[in-house]
Parts: structure tokens; sequence; C-alpha cells
């Protein structure tokens, strides 16, 4: 019976050491995508993206647009003897890219107006809004979703422009820019009671006074300053925004689901191009612009 006992207390685990399994240290990249689901997703989601979050492909989109946006403020406020750094002048003014009323024949030009900007400031305010929101989000959503919410801002800003004002000109990339900060934005609302009330807030906060901010700065330039003759409108920013809250909170909500599945995303879809129609009809048949 002693032996026997002593056999049996040879299986037993030696009390001294610890059974401990240590999880393997985190990656760079698995540390940005923990802090980043944290600022863009609800509590409840984030574990599905963790899961199959990976750092590739980067976010490719948003910094090729920067990119050719910055390149092409350069060339007309470096190489060209204007004021661009400043104001919008006749370099931007004559430009292929940017909207105007008189040359709304030219469709691209609904696009293109968003690689063209007003001034330094403008420039500035654009890149570091698009750069600091639209990463993270890239990162999420990847690149072809967030190229399709930022197109539908821009696109849509240039046709409410060329609707609600009718006789301006329309520069830079608030459109888009607008039309992610809506996305996000609606997230945010809708999904308020999946996150510490206080983070919560201050988000909201934060994107309350960057956009009064810059619409009101939009105001100043249209409405008050002097700076240059040549006025250009601010529409873009408001139906960007609605852009994004429309189709950015359908395509940012459905980030582990199919979009095409998603009925939310067709009546988005379809309200926005009723608009689409209205406004190219509007454009050939009532316009007052010349």
């Amino acid at each position: 019976m002693e032996l026997e006992a002593m056999t049996s207390r040879e299986t037993w685990p030696d009390e001294t050491e610890e059974a401990t399994t240590e999880s393997p240290p985190k990656s760079r990249c698995d540390k940005i995508h923990e802090t980043i689901s944290n600022w863009i997703l609800p509590e409840n989601h984030r574990d599905t993206y963790l899961a199959r979050a990976n750092c590739l492909p980067p976010p490719i989109f948003i910094i090729s647009v920067s990119i050719a946006e910055l390149a092409v403020f350069i060339y007309y406020a470096v190489w060209m003897p204007q004021k661009q750094w400043i104001t919008l002048d006749s370099g931007v003014w004559n430009s292929p890219f940017i909207y105007r009323a008189d040359k709304r024949e030219e469709a691209w030009r609904f696009i293109s107006y968003m690689m063209v900007h007003a001034g330094v400031q403008h420039i500035i305010g654009n890149l570091a809004l698009q750069l600091f929101l639209g990463i993270p989000l890239e990162l999420v959503h990847k690149g072809h979703r967030i190229g399709l919410v930022y197109v539908a801002g821009v696109i849509g800003g240039s046709l409410a422009s060329s609707v609600f004002d009718p006789r301006l000109a329309l520069v830079g990339a608030s459109g888009g820019v607008y039309a992610l900060i809506g996305g996000y934005f609606m997230n945010i609302l809708v999904n308020f009671k999946d996150m510490t009330p206080l983070f919560g807030i201050f988000r909201i906060l934060v994107i309350v006074i960057i956009v009064g901010t810059d619409v009101g700065f939009a105001l100043y330039r249209r409405y008050i300053s002097h700076e240059t003759v040549e006025k250009v409108s601010f529409v873009a920013h408001f139906a960007g925004g609605l852009a994004g809250m429309s189709i950015g909170y359908t395509v940012f909500s459905c980030f582990d689901k199919n979009l095409i599945k998603d009925p939310r995303f067709w009546i988005c879809i379809a309200a926005y191009f009723a608009f689409v129609i209205f406004a190219v009809l509007f454009n050939i048949f009532l316009s007052p612009a010349p």
C-alpha cells in the first residue's frame, strides 16, 4: 500500500511549477488593428474584425487620392505664377479640373473638381480629414468600399451644387471627405449603446467641432471674404454628408457581410440614382446658368 501511494504521488503535478499558457506577443499590425477597431467598430463587431484583420492590402485608395490632390495643388501653386497658395486664382479657374457652370457639358468636371483646391488652408484641411479618418476606415472596409462612398460624395456634391448653387464654380475634395464623415457619424449614432458613453460622446464632439469649423470657413469664403473675385459653392459639403449618411452608413455597417445582399444598400443606391437623373435633367433643361 505504501509503495502504491508513493507511485501514485509521482504522477502528481509539481506544486512548485505553474502551468501558464502565455499568448504570443502581438505584432505591430495587430496593435494597430486593435486600436482602429476601438475607433471604427461597435464592440459586438470587434472580435469578428480582429480575427480576420491584416495590414494587406494597405490603404491604397485614400493615400493615392491624397497624393494626387497634393501633386495637382503643388503644380498650380508652384509651377504656375499664381496666388494659389492663399486663394483661388486664374491658374485653377482656367484648369480643366475645376467644375464651372459654363463648362458643365464637360462631364468629367463633376468628378475632377476634387483635384483642385482654393488655397493652402483648403488643401491641408481636406487632406488632414481624409487621411485621419479615411486610412482607418479603409483598413477596416478595404479600398473598393471606401472608394464607392468617396466617389458617391464627390459626384453627389457637384450635382447638388449645380442644382442649388447653379452659377458658381466648385473646387476641393469636401464632397468625398464629408461622405466619409457622414457614414462614420451615422455609425456612431446608431451603435452608440455599444460604445463607452464618454468615448462615444467624445467622438461626436470631435466630428461636430471639425465639421463646424470647416463649414464655417467655407461660408466665410463664400459670403464674407474678398480675397478673390471668383466665389465657389459650399453645397458639396452638405450633399457629400448626406451621401455618407445613406450609402456610407450602409456600407460601413456591413463590413463583415455581402453588401449586395443588404436591401438597405439598394434602397440608398436607388435614391441616389434618382437624384442623379434629376440633376442631369435639371442641368440640361432648367439650369439658369449659361
